[in-house]
């Protein structure tokens, strides 16, 4: 992605601001949370790994957190 290599740190955090105002601070932990799976999740794909045993782990803490 060509243009991600002009964002600075001012648009960086005029970003960040603009999420905290849509979703407020409650739901920003739950978000990032979502987020980092969806990462994990597209790495595993794109590298061809399989973690069932790491899915199931992060489930498993959710449902405690539940």
């Amino acid at each position: 992605m060509p243009f991600l290599g002009k964002i600075g740190w001012v648009e960086v955090v005029l970003i960040l601001a603009i999420v905290l105002i849509i979703f407020g601070p409650g739901k920003l932990p739950g978000l990032s949370r979502s987020v980092g799976q969806a990462v994990r999740n597209f790495r595993n794909a794109v590298g061809g790994k399989d973690d069932g045993e790491e899915e199931t782990k992060v489930k498993e803490n959710e449902d405690k957190e539940a």
